[in-house]
C-alpha cells in the first residue's frame, strides 16, 4: 500500500508533534510515525516524570533543613507510592497526544520508519511518499566502551522502578546521574556517581558544580572523580563496577554518561541524508545539507542547540515557518537556559566565564555566595551561589549561573534579559514583589 503526503514527521515528541499539528492545521496532508508510545521523551521518560520525583526529594530536603526550627515531624519517601503518583501524569499522555494529532487531521501511524528513497518512507507494509520529511527522533543513551555494558539500566527504566534498590552506581557525571542520585539518596538508597574526569556536569559553571558536589556528599552521595569505568560484572542479582583503581558493589548500575542522536534504523543513507556523530547535518534553516526535502529538529539534529525541550520547540517553530513559507527563518538559540534538577538546582544561561573571557569584550564576572541572604537563610539552605557575567562597557548581561532551590525560576529572568538585550540598569529599574527571589536581582547585578 502506498500513500502520498505533503509532510511526513518521524517522532512524536514535543517538536515532532508541534510540527505535524501546525502544518496540518494549515491545510496540508500530514502523517506522523513513532515506534514507541506517542509523546516522546520529555512527558513520558524525561523532564516531566523526573520533576515529579524531584518534588518529593525537595520536600525531604526542606523538611530536614527545618528540623528544630519549627518543624518536628520526619518525612520519608515511599518509593512505590511515588512511582504510582508519577504514573498518573505519564499514563494519559500517549492517548492524549495521538488523539490531539488526529483531531487536527494528522494520520497517526505506529512502527519503525525507514528511508527507501529520498522522499519515501516504509512503515511495516506501508510505503509513504512525502514532499517534505521532518526527523524528530530525539536521542538515546550513548554506547559505552565498557565490558559488561549490557548490564546498564537506562534512565527510562529507572523511572519505572517499582522498588528502589539499596545500592546504586551511576556511571557518568552528567545531569541524569546527579538528578537521579539526589532523588535516590533522599529515598534511602546508597548512591555512587562514578565519573571519568575531574569535571562533572561540564556544561555548567565549575565553581558552582564544586558546591553542588559538596552538597551531594553531605546528603550521602559518594562522588568518585577521575575514575573511568572499564567493566561491569554480574554475579546473580548483584553487580561489580570496576575502574582502574577501585570497584563498587551495586544492586543496579545506571547509564548516566550522555546521549547520542537516535538515527539508528532510519536507513538515512537510502534517503541521501548526511549524518555524523553529532546528528543529521543541517543548514541554518534546519534543512538537510544533502537532501532538501528533509528537515531535522531537536536532539537528532547537528546544531548549536543544547539537548533541551525548549530547543526542540525553537527548532519546531523554525521548521513550521520554513515548510509553510519557504526557507526564510533561521534558527536562533540565544539565551535558552538549562537547569539540572538536583536539590539544590543548578542553572545556566548565556556565556560561561571562559567563553566571555575569550571574546574581545571587557567583562565583569561577579561571583556571590548567597547562602546568608534572607531568600535562602529563611529555610536554612546551605549551598546557594550566583555568578553574573556582564559587558563592563554597556552593562549587557552575557551570562548567569545559579545554584539554589530557586535557581530554576530565577534563571528565567536572566534568560529574558539576554534574549531582549537588557542591561543591568534596565533590570534595576524593574520593581518586583518583595520578598521574592526576583526582588534580589537588583543586588545580584
Amino acid at each position: 500500500m502506498k500513500q502520498k503526503f505533503d509532510l511526513i514527521v518521524i517522532g512524536t515528541g514535543v517538536g515532532g508533534s508541534s510540527v505535524a499539528s501546525k502544518v496540518a492545521e494549515a491545510g496540508l496532508k500530514v502523517a506522523i510515525i513513532d515506534d514507541q508510545n506517542y509523546g516522546g521523551t520529555c512527558p513520558l521518560r524525561g523532564c516531566d516524570p523526573k520533576k515529579v520525583l524531584v518534588g518529593a526529594a525537595e520536600l525531604i530536603d526542606h523538611n530536614k533543613r527545618m528540623q528544630k526550627n519549627g518543624v518536628h515531624s520526619d518525612a520519608a519517601i515511599e518509593w512505590k507510592e511515588l512511582i504510582h503518583f508519577k504514573e498518573t501524569f505519564t499514563e494519559p499522555v500517549p492517548e492524549a497526544v495521538e488523539k490531539s494529532l488526529a483531531n487536527t487531521g494528522v494520520s497517526t501511524m505506529h512502527g519503525t520508519a525507514q528511508f527507501i528513497g529520498e522522499n519515501e518512507i516504509v512503515v511495516g507494509d506501508q510505503i509513504l511518499s512525502g514532499d517534505k520529511i521532518v526527523i524528530a527522533t530525539g536521542a538515546i543513551p550513548s554506547p559505552l566502551p565498557i565490558e559488561g555494558a549490557e548490564y546498564l539500566t537506562t534512565s527510562d527504566e529507572f523511572l519505572d522502578l517499582i522498588e528502589l534498590p539499596k545500592q546504586i552506581v551511576f556511571v557518568g557525571g552528567g545531569y541524569i546521574s546527579f538528578e537521579f542520585a539526589h532523588i535516590a539518596a533522599r529515598a534511602g538508597a546508597e548512591v555512587h556517581i562514578v565519573h571519568r574526569s575531574n569535571n562533572p556536569l561540564k556544561s555548567f559553571d565549575q565553581d558552582l558544580v564544586k558546591r553542588l558536589v559538596d552538597k551531594s556528599k553531605e546528603i550521602g552521595i559518594h562522588v568518585h572523580l577521575n575514575s573511568p569505568v572499564h567493566s561491569i560484572e554480574k554475579n546473580k542479582n548483584r553487580y561489580t563496577v570496576k575502574s582502574d583503581e577501585d570497584s563498587w558493589e551495586a544492586d543496579l548500575v545506571v547509564h548516566g554518561a550522555g546521549r547520542v542522536p537516535a538515527t539508528e534504523g532510519l536507513d538515512l543513507e537510502k534517503g541521501n541524508v548526511q549524518n555524523g556523530k553529532n546528528g543529521i547535518a543541517v543548514n541554518k534553516f534546519l534543512q538537510s545539507t544533502s537532501n532538501k526535502r528533509v528537515y531535522a529538529i531537536g536532539d537528532v539534529a547537528d546544531t548549536q542547540g543544547a539537548p533541551l525541550t525548549p530547543v526542540a520547540q525553537v527548532d519546531a517553530s523554525t521548521v513550521i515557518s520554513n515548510i509553510l513559507k519557504g526557507n526564510q527563518k533561521e534558527v536562533e538559540y540565544k539565551g535558552i537556559p538549562s537547569v539540572t534538577f538536583t536539590v539544590p538546582k543548578l542553572a545556566t544561561v548565556g556565556m560561561s566565564e571562559d567563553q566571555a573571557r575569550n571574546t574581545n569584550l571587557e567583562i565583569n564576572s561577579k561571583p556571590i555566595d548567597t547562602t546568608n541572604w534572607f531568600t535562602y537563610s529563611r529555610t536554612n539552605e546551605t549551598h546557594a551561589a550566583v555568578k553574573i557575567i556582564t559587558d563592563k562597557n554597556n552593562g549587557v548581561i552575557l551570562g548567569a549561573h545559579l545554584l539554589s532551590d530557586e535557581a530554576d525560576e530565577l534563571i528565567n529572568y536572566f534568560a529574558m534579559a539576554i534574549q531582549l538585550h537588557l542591561t543591568t540598569d534596565q533590570l534595576k529599574h524593574i520593581t518586583f514583589a518583595y520578598p521574592t527571589v526576583a526582588s534580589d536581582i537588583g543586588s545580584l547585578i
